[in-house]
């Protein structure tokens, strides 16, 4: 580091150093350990399983905590060698003193017996997440595996390298000390991708008072820290002990770094909004895990961006994406976009994604409630709220249109002013914006009638709605905030529930998956030249059919 000092990191709760092969990321980490001190934690999946190695010396480390377990337990095993099998010794032995403080408790009839979750009970819960159908099971002083297969029980060193990874990682969490700061050397070695992300979520959600240091060249691992400060180590001087580093905050990531770490496997997902504080950015990941996820802030540049990297494939082989809010756009401009491979959700902005009629049925059946009358309520309160806002939706919907047309037709070149003044005068009847406005009213009205959700949360851009509809309290939630984060934690934990969820959102950004909402019949609508007797007989009309079209 030379005369550079570390930054404080305040709000860094996670932390990934990353660089190229050779720039000293290595050194530069055993260095940020010995700036931790005490609260010092290291993990490695590479030497865990094996004996072949230097013991650490480290105060809190997993070979000295063995030590000092070994010195209070008598029964334990002193001959463990490797840390893997030091943790499961250590996770036995405070199951055994678990289960005889409990004892001891319910014999003296004390008044609070209950029992308390083990180090071992979290582990099991983790591990069945990660592995479903798969259990940890205690007998004859030591833990054992058993498989979906229904093979015979199987101990630690007969597990595959990915399973002992996870052990490994989710057991040496459970065993730093607090407020640690748990170094982990290439975390995504040995692992699935497809296990990758709702590990390390859990693992983390295990220690909220714990700072995670991952050294990592994995993209994938990078951009799934969702609050990731990251460290680009460029280059070592060895003669004075010197790095070359940048700090890059979340959200932050530069075209040039992120060209460099890519450099393989995953497509991108350009996405608006930032790193730390847009719902896209927590939501996306999780919905599209086999992209890389990058937030380019405005829907503007996440056009301009996607449609500049799919222009380069002569210098990289990823097909990129990009997805944008609907945000009023018409049909016309929709399947443009569409075309140029950005995506564009059937629900007009990101916060009505967690309003469709999957997602809300879904979480109402994991939080114990009726589905049916969860859902039959949101959908009244949003058909209260359409109703109410009927008029200045449509009116937003109409100067969204004309805003985008008058741009449209004013970009053109003019022989002198009289030109374009000729030009913008006539504009109000090419645009004719009653006839827009009478148009929206009479397709708003229309799915208003016919009570048809799916396309209200098309059409209806009015954020409060989350809140307003009554969702978040219908579940049980604090606020619709804290629904919000309960319906990305069932995404992060994975599962059939998540599958639901994550099918219907991804359905929704894709709609080729989906049938095709129902047709909007044709609408004759007013002519200006009618007779005023005709008009007077549409004005009945439409007043005992409930419309509310203006003439």
């Amino acid at each position: 580091m030379g005369g550079k000092e570390i930054p404080r990191l305040p709000d860094a709760r996670q932390l990934t150093i990353i660089g190229g092969g050779g720039a000293g990321k290595t050194k530069f980490m055993e260095h940020l350990m010995d700036l931790t001190g005490d609260r010092t934690f290291c993990l490695s999946a590479i030497r865990a399983p094996f004996p072949e190695r230097r013991e650490s010396m480290r105060k809190g480390s997993i070979d000295m905590l063995f030590r000092e377990y070994a010195e209070r337990r008598p029964y334990l095993k002193i001959n463990a060698v490797s840390e893997l099998e030091k943790l499961s010794y250590m996770l036995f032995a405070d199951e055994f003193d678990s289960l005889m403080k409990l004892k001891k408790s319910v014999s003296e009839k004390k008044s609070q017996s209950a029992y308390h979750l083990t180090k071992l009970d979290r582990l099991t819960k983790i591990w069945s997440k990660i592995f479903p159908g798969n259990r940890i099971i205690t007998t004859d002083g030591s833990l054992m595996f058993s498989t979906e297969a229904g093979e015979d029980l199987i101990p630690v060193e007969r597990l595959s390298q990915g399973e002992m990874a996870v052990l490994y990682y989710v057991a040496g969490v459970l065993y730093a000390m607090p407020k640690a700061v748990i170094f982990i050397d290439a975390p995504s070695l040995f692992l699935h991708p497809t296990v990758l992300n709702s590990l390390w979520n859990a693992i983390e959600s295990l220690r909220p008072d714990c700072t995670f240091v991952y050294n990592s060249v994995d993209v994938e691992f990078v951009n799934s820290r969702t609050r990731n400060v990251v460290l680009w180590v460029k280059s070592y001087d060895a003669q004075h002990k010197e790095w070359d580093y940048e700090l890059i905050a979340p959200g932050e990531l530069r075209e040039d770094v992120f060209i460099e770490l890519i450099g393989s496997r995953k497509p991108v997902l350009f996405i608006e909004g930032d790193m730390q504080h847009s719902i896209d950015a927590k939501l996306y990941p999780l919905v599209f895990p086999e992209y890389t996820v990058k937030p380019l802030g405005s829907c503007d540049k996440v056009i301009e961006t996607t449609r500049s990297f799919n222009g380069l494939t002569n210098m990289h082989h990823l097909e990129s994406r990009g997805i944008v809010d609907r945000d009023r756009r018409t049909d016309k401009e929709v399947e443009y976009l569409r075309k140029k491979l950005i995506m564009v959700p059937e629900v007009a902005e990101v916060e009505n994604l967690f309003l469709l009629e999957p997602v809300i049925r879904q979480m109402a059946v994991l939080r114990g409630k009726n589905d049916d009358v969860v859902f039959n309520r949101v959908k009244k309160k949003t058909l209260s709220q359409f109703k109410e806002k009927l008029h200045a939706q449509v009116l937003e919907h109409v100067r969204h249109r004309v805003k985008r047309e008058v741009d449209a037709k004013i970009d053109a070149k003019f022989s002198c002013i009289t030109a374009l003044e000729t030009h913008l005068k006539g504009l109000i009847n090419i645009l004719n914006p009653r006839r827009q406005y009478n148009e929206l009213m009479h397709s708003f009205n229309y799915i208003l009638t016919h009570e048809d959700y799916a396309s209200i949360l098309k059409v209806f851009n009015h954020k409060p709605l989350l809140n307003e509809c009554g969702v978040a309290d219908l579940l049980g939630y604090k606020n619709k905030d804290e629904y919000l984060r309960g319906v990305i934690s069932v995404l992060k934990n994975g599962g059939k529930e998540a599958d639901v969820i994550r099918e219907s959102l991804r359905s929704c950004l894709q709609p080729n998956y989906i049938s095709e909402p129902p047709p909007v019949p044709q609408i004759n609508y007013v002519n200006p030249k009618e007779s005023f007797v005709k008009k007077k007989k549409r004005r009945r009309r439409t007043k005992n059919n409930g419309s509310q079209l203006r003439y």
